[in-house]
């Protein structure tokens, strides 16, 4: 079976809301810290991640480039808590997230995140492992460790689905 191919929508708060939250300053509540000298962008995502024990933890991925079109054969989810990648670096990445039906993703949905934008997964959403575009791309990651099995993975049948530019 060919891979079915899906597009690239642009990243925003309202498409990406049933999946988690975008992290950006765009829209964000602003406060004036350090005397004036330091803006805070305050309370950008929801830290889900104390469930059965957990902690959260901050850590530090390194993805490599994908030159597209790109295979989406897998997506994967955790099921104790959120997971936010923040790119340290200005450059763009794909976010390929799917809707859940009684325990299986559908069909994915890809946005394309723009500079100065990152995103928080929440608790049990499918998604696809990190997808850096262009060049290698270091994230600051906050995510949950602690018991309990937090890693589901879902492998679409066939050849899955394309990602090609728009």
């Amino acid at each position: 079976m060919a891979a079915v191919p899906i597009r690239i929508e642009p990243l925003t708060k309202a498409a990406f809301v049933q999946f988690g939250d975008v992290i950006e300053t765009e829209g964000a509540e602003l406060r004036m810290i350090n005397g004036g000298s330091t803006q805070r962008f305050h309370d950008l995502m929801k830290i889900d991640v104390l469930s059965e024990g957990g902690k959260p933890i901050v850590s530090i991925f390194r993805g490599q480039p994908f030159a597209l079109p790109v295979s989406i054969a897998m997506v994967e989810r955790h099921p104790l808590g959120s997971q936010a990648f923040i790119p340290m670096g200005r450059f763009p990445f794909l976010v390929v997230v799917a809707a859940d039906i009684n325990g299986v993703p559908k069909a994915p949905r890809v946005f394309l995140a723009k500079d100065g934008q990152g995103v928080n997964y929440a608790r049990n959403i499918w998604h696809h492992p990190l997808l850096s575009l262009e060049n290698i791309c270091d994230f600051f990651v906050i995510d949950r460790s602690g018991p309990g099995e937090n890693l589901q993975e879902h492998f679409y049948d066939g050849d899955g689905f394309t990602v090609a530019q728009s």
